[in-house]
């Protein structure tokens, strides 16, 4: 069996904390940023960890 490779857009989006909860940047804030509220933009600040659900995809991803 070949080895399988790590999907690279994964392995550049994502990392794994310690306890092993995938760490990824926060959605929308790409453009569209003069219909956001502020309250929006301030929250949206910085990374945030992964649902399990999504979490469980992109570890599968990162395995390779």
């Amino acid at each position: 069996m070949p080895k399988l490779k790590t999907k690279s857009g994964a392995k550049k989006r994502f990392k794994l904390t310690a306890g092993g909860k995938v760490k990824a940047a926060q959605a929308g804030k790409r453009h569209g940023m003069i219909k956001r509220t502020k309250k929006f933009i301030r929250n949206a600040r910085g990374t945030t960890t992964l649902a399990p659900q999504d979490a469980k995809v992109v570890k599968q991803f990162l395995q390779g």
